[in-house]
Parts: structure tokens; sequence; C-alpha cells
């Protein structure tokens, strides 16, 4: 054992991470090997180097920042992200959310540090401090990241690409790409064709606005958006760490699916025998515009998320893959949660039916509040039927290549506005009779005037921007604004905490799904009464922190 490794136990197992090419723990942290100068993945295949010629990094910004470039063996830009970021709730935790949805793009470091409650220069200093990188150096690593992605998977312009990515110039784009992957955007395309990787196609086998983009970048990147009036749609895959219960997360979704927002088709057929068919497409509202996308599972173990996007500007693209990666929970570190809860025996036969188990999140907060409000009492099959309703009476039409997406989800303005039935994509409307001056919330949800108070007021607030939510919120603070506001109470706090941040360790208070499931599970006693099964839960599941969602999840699904 080396000095380096007696004097940090964190060094020690990272190195026999390394060591046993682990690849539970790409994403999570990254080798950096001074001798070569190159930074790799835990689990590249290159031999193992010595301990002294090691460091490690938390992100792929703090080896940029340090001088290292990364490994073209096996390309850690492509590794899934790291769960740490929803586990911890603290300032780090927050920031690498927010980086992650494109804040420093959009709003620069002032508006991301705002968002935090922090001035620039605290904010530089604490993640320096904690990940050795700073804000801009974080969102750099981010359009690398992206930009990688769009180069190998799409024959988009290289021009477009950088535009994608979130580049401010061409020159930005070129001198990045270089200094992280050591190549020329040009030449990682061409690597990537060598090495046969596929360029994603559209279904009548052209490549995506069949562009290609040979030789050095020069010009200004195109802007899809002022001169195309047709989306942009583009092709990207997206890794996942193993085991991933994709049907289970699909499923999910499928049954709270909103008619014309959302699609999901999870049948087993095939032409050469049975075969897993898992696809879930939905509408969005993206920064630059409305868009739409269908994810499909091609078979379970692949590792693997096939992803298409239809978007209205090419600049949305980082935006909305973080989104879907947030809403499949593909950060998460499987096999860290399933051999925590494996730990508890009444729970350890769940864990081993459904590995990987998945707790969703969103792709919109203000969306997901007023879901959860509407359904807070209700069942969910009920609460499906209001929102659908009240998609098709205000919910903005939106044509799709994909199959079953007519519309999108009501915003906050047009929930709390007048309702005037919009019509569909087809010229028709609801055909509900709308009294003059009815707001949409009380045309088209059929709920006791109590609830509907609670959704008209969140709608308001949310549109005015006196309620605002983020999934670079503290948990603490989210749920002592929810739970201040009337009519909304500790489960619904705590599943807009579990959907929106992706904190891992809630249990709501008094959910009866997951009491029926506990019961089904042998978890509390069935004769008791209620109150006191709810108290045994809650003892029960302390046990299970810090990963008391995805317990959720068994529970429901036992429920």
């Amino acid at each position: 054992m080396t000095d380096v490794e007696l004097r940090d136990p964190a060094f020690t197992e990272r190195y026999r991470a390394i060591a046993a090419r682990d690849s539970r723990f790409d994403g999570q942290f990254y080798t950096a090997v001074r001798t070569t100068g190159i930074y790799c993945r835990p689990s590249c295949p290159a031999r193992t180097p010595k301990a002294e010629n090691v460091s490690f990094y938390l992100t792929s910004a703090a080896a940029h920042e340090a001088g290292f470039r990364a490994c073209k063996r096996c390309l850690p830009e492509a590794a899934p992200g790291t769960p740490a970021w929803d586990l911890r709730r603290d300032l780090t935790g927050r920031a690498m959310r927010l980086v992650a949805d494109g804040v420093v793009d959009r709003e620069g470091v002032s508006g991301l540090a705002g968002r935090l409650g922090y001035s620039e220069r605290q904010l530089h200093r604490l993640l320096v401090g904690e990940l050795g990188a700073g804000p801009l150096a974080l969102a750099r690593a981010q359009r690398a990241q992206t930009a990688r992605a769009l180069l190998v998977g799409t024959t988009l312009r290289l021009a477009d690409v950088a535009f994608a990515a979130g580049f401010g110039s061409i020159r930005q784009f070129n001198d990045t790409v270089a200094e992280v992957f050591g190549a020329t955007p040009s030449e990682l395309r061409a690597r990537a064709r060598r090495g046969g990787r596929s360029v994603a196609a559209d279904e009548t086998g052209r490549s995506h606005r069949d562009r290609s983009g040979d030789g050095p970048v020069s010009g200004q990147p195109t802007d899809l958006g002022e001169h195309k009036p047709e989306p942009v749609r583009i092709s990207l895959t997206l890794p996942v760490r193993e085991p991933f219960d994709a049907r289970g997360v699909l499923e999910f979704l499928a049954v709270r699916a909103v008619d014309g927002v959302e699609s999901a088709d999870l049948r087993v057929d095939g032409a050469d025998g049975p075969a897993p068919v898992l696809r879930y497409a939905r509408t969005v509202l993206l920064p630059h515009g409305p868009g739409a996308f269908e994810v499909r599972v091609p078979r379970p173990g692949s590792g693997r998320v096939d992803l298409d996007l239809e978007l209205t500007d090419l600049a949305d693209a980082p935006v909305a893959v973080a989104r879907v990666r947030r809403l499949l929970d593909l950060d998460a570190d499987p096999v860290a949660v399933d051999s925590s809860l494996a730990a508890d025996p009444v729970l350890a036969p769940s864990v081993a039916a459904v590995p990987g188990i998945r707790v969703p999140g969103t792709l919109d907060p203000a969306e997901l509040l007023v879901r959860a409000i509407v359904g807070q009492q209700i069942s969910v099959a009920a609460a499906r039927t209001h929102l659908s309703r009240l998609a098709r009476g205000v919910g903005s039409p939106y044509v799709s290549a994909f199959e079953g997406l007519t519309r999108l989800f009501p915003t906050p303005a047009q929930i709390a506005g007048p309702a005037h039935p919009a019509p569909g994509a087809d010229g028709e409307t609801d055909g509900i009779d709308v009294p003059p001056g009815t707001d949409a919330a009380s045309a088209y949800l059929r709920l006791p005037a109590r609830m509907l108070a609670t959704v008209l007021g969140a709608a308001r607030d949310l549109a005015d921007g006196s309620l605002v939510l983020s999934v670079g919120d503290d948990p603490d603070d989210l749920r002592r604004r929810l739970v201040s506001r009337p009519g909304i109470g500790p489960w619904t706090a705590g599943y807009v905490a579990l959907r929106v941040l992706g904190d891992p360790d809630v249990l709501m208070d008094g959910d009866v799904a997951l009491l029926s499931g506990a019961r089904n599970l042998g978890l509390v006693s069935a004769e008791a009464s209620r109150p006191h099964q709810f108290k045994e839960l809650a003892l029960r599941g302390a046990a299970w922190a810090p990963w008391r969602s995805y317990a959720a999840m068994h529970l429901w699904r036992s429920a």
C-alpha cells in the first residue's frame, strides 16, 4: 500500500475501483494520469497506472481545468452522470442540477448565483473548493459533452453542433473540442465513423436534415429557428447504468399519461418472436419553444436508451437531454440502491425481483405541482381523466411526428386564465359548454371547491413568479414553502420533492398506497390500526436511508 493510500481512504477505494475496472463508478469520478496528461472513466481498459501518478476528480470539468484531456479509448464524456447531485442536498448538488439544466448558458453565472442565493464570488469559491472547477468551467464541460454526443451521433453540420451545444462562437467550439478531446470536431466525427458508430436516421433512412460536416468549421451557426419553420429532429443514444428497470419507470409514466400530451407503448410483440417494445413519448415546453421527444429501450441490459428529439430550436438539445435523463432517473446508482435495500430481509425479495428500480422525475416542476395537487385525494386513473380534460380544453395544440401527441400540457397562466377552449390539431374543441368568465381550472377540473382553490392559487402564483420551483431548490425549503400554502400537505410536498429534485430519501407521510404495499410485503402488522401502521412504516423505513424514495417505488409496485 502506498503512502498516498494510507493518507486518504477515499483514494484507496477509488484506486481499487479502477484496478478492478468497475463500471459502476463510471461518471461518479474521473481518473487523471499525470504521466500521460489524460483522464479516464474508472472502467477504462487501459493498463492501471501507478498510484503515485494518479489524481481523482469529481467532475470532468475539474480534470479539464487541471490540464488533462479526455481518453480516446474509454470516452469518459460518454459515461452516465453522477447520482451524487441528487443525493447531496448541499450547494454543490443544487448547483450541478442547475448547470445540467442549462442555467449558466441561458442566464450566466449571475443567474445561477441568484437562484442559489449567493454572490458570484462566493459561488465560484465554494464550487472550486469542493469540485476543483467554477460555474463557467462546469458549463463548458457540459457543452463539450453535448458536442461530442452530437458529433458522433448525428449528421448535423458542425456549425449547427456548435450552436446546439451552447457555444458562443465557432472558434470557442473548435478550441474546446480540441483541448478536451485532443482532436478537431471533424476528426472526432471521422473517428466515430471508422469505429462503426451508427449515425441517426429518420424513418425514411435519411439522416436528419441530411447534412455532413467535413473540414474545419467556419462562419456562424445556422439559426434554424428563424430560417426553417419545421422542427429540428435529431436522434441520440443515452448511456444508463445497469441494471435498469426500464419497464417499471415507463409503466409509472404510462398509467399517468395525459391524453395528447403523452403516449406510451409497452406491448410485447415482434416479427421474430416475442420482443419487448418499450416506448414513451410526450410534448414539452423548452426554453426556446415547444418540442417533443420519444424514448425507446431496445432491449433489457443494453446499457442505453434511444432518444429522438423534435425541437423548435437546436439550442434546446442539451436541456432536453438533461431533462429526459432526470425524468427516467438514468444517473442513479442501482447497485448502491439495491445493495442497501436488500439488507432488509423482508424487502430483499422485491429488490431481487425488480433490480435497478428507478424514481421517475419530471420535465416541468410547475406542471408536476399541478398534477400532484389534482391527484392528492383521488386515484391515479381519476387524476388522469381530469388532467386530460384540462389539456384538451386549454393546452396549446402541437403537431408532432410522434404518434399520439397533439398538444402541450397547459401552462400555469392557461390554467389560471379564462377557459377559452383551444382547438385541437384537427380544429375541434373539447365540446364543453364554458360560461363566460370561467377560469380554466374550474371549467375542466371536476374537483371539490377547496381543491380547485388550491390548484388556482398555485397556478396564479406560478404564473406571476411569486412561486418558483426548480431543480436547484433546497429540499427542506421547498417543503416549507409548499406546506405553508392552503390545501397542500406533507404528502404533496414530499411527492414534489421526490420528483422535481430527484430526492432519493423521501417516504411520504400518510400515503395509503405505500401502506398497502407495506402490508402486502409484510413490513407492517396487518392487524394494527392505520395510524399505528404508518408509525411502524416510518420506523422501519429509517433503516432504508438514504434510499427511501427507491424503497417507496418497491412498495408502490407491490400495492
